[in-house]
């Protein structure tokens, strides 16, 4: 019997002396039918599927263990300091890391809670701002199967890597050739490539220690660049304008494809500056009525903005 479980993976030519072998013991009538299910199932794609979701959800649980629950190293200060200055009191809970059932069951142990006091003591309450700077595993599949076409032969590059979330999901949803994260804490970089040796997705996937303004000829090679929640709490509006600027002029491959949360304008507008103005993409239209599964959050999906350079 084939086995799908993360801990006993296979690779291309064991994979493939296992199915010879199964395909030995089927009666020779019957092989015939088997090879056309195998072709043309929607039960094997479903399993397959199945499988994949269950490597990130093994990657996050990992990871879990190896975080605090708000997923933040104290050397990040400036993030901390700047979540304190939102004008409602917001916590970072990762959306890879914990979907809506895990937070309830954390809220219940007294580990998160979704509310805060209006005047203590009291039974005055407000609910907390949540915010996640990565994907849930649900918009990870959404992501690279509905926003984005085909990715093969094509590099993508995820500005803020951070836990990996979008390299482990275009790893296991897409075919793209390469996936590049750069990542500019050695704390994070270290913890991806942990995991990405431990789950073996090294055939694809490189992290870079550094940060997005080194890194002209790699944003002048990419086919698809991903920034999600990337400048907003990490820099402070000077750096955030010289990084966008940076991008503006070295990310201009014509045809390429550029995912942003929240939307550009959202984020630029924020900024104040009249000069970064997104005139050198074009938005595209994305579907986000598809349906996934019950964890799909379909506000976070509308987060979600797909551009084109133009």
């Amino acid at each position: 019997m084939l086995s799908t479980t993360v801990n006993s993976e296979m690779d291309f030519v064991e994979a493939k002396s296992e199915v010879k072998q199964l395909l030995s013991k089927v009666k020779p009538s019957d092989v015939s039918r088997l090879l056309n299910w195998i072709r043309t199932s929607d039960e094997l794609d479903d399993g397959l599927w199945s499988n994949r979701k269950s490597i990130l959800r093994n990657i996050s649980e990992e990871l879990r263990g190896r975080l605090p629950p708000d997923a933040m190293f104290p050397s990040e200060g400036i993030t901390h300091t700047k979540m304190q200055q939102c004008s409602r009191p917001t916590v970072h809970v990762d959306a890879f890391l914990y979907d809506e059932d895990e937070v309830d069951a954390l809220c219940e142990e007294g580990t998160f809670t979704r509310s805060y006091c209006l005047s203590c003591g009291s039974y005055r309450t407000a609910p907390l701002d949540f915010i996640s700077h990565s994907f849930s595993v649900s918009e990870l599949q959404f992501l690279f199967e509905n926003v984005l076409p085909d990715l093969s032969s094509r590099m993508v590059v995820d500005v803020g890597s951070r836990l990996g979330a979008v390299l482990y999901g275009g790893h296991v949803f897409s075919s793209a050739s390469q996936l590049v994260g750069l990542e500019i804490s050695e704390e994070f970089v270290k913890l991806q490539n942990e995991i990405l040796q431990k789950y073996k997705l090294t055939d694809r996937i490189q992290v870079l220690h550094t940060d997005v303004c080194l890194q002209d000829v790699l944003l002048q090679n990419a086919d698809v660049l991903i920034m999600n929640n990337v400048f907003e709490f990490f820099m402070e509006p000077r750096e955030q304008v010289r990084a966008w600027r940076f991008i503006m002029e070295n990310f201009r491959k014509k045809g390429s494809l550029l995912v942003t949360v929240p939307s550009l304008q959202e984020s630029l507008n924020a900024l104040q500056q009249e000069a970064l103005q997104p005139s050198w993409v074009e938005e595209l239209p994305v579907d986000y009525d598809v349906y996934l599964d019950r964890d799909s959050d379909s506000d976070a999906l509308r987060q979600i903005h797909l551009y084109r350079v133009i």
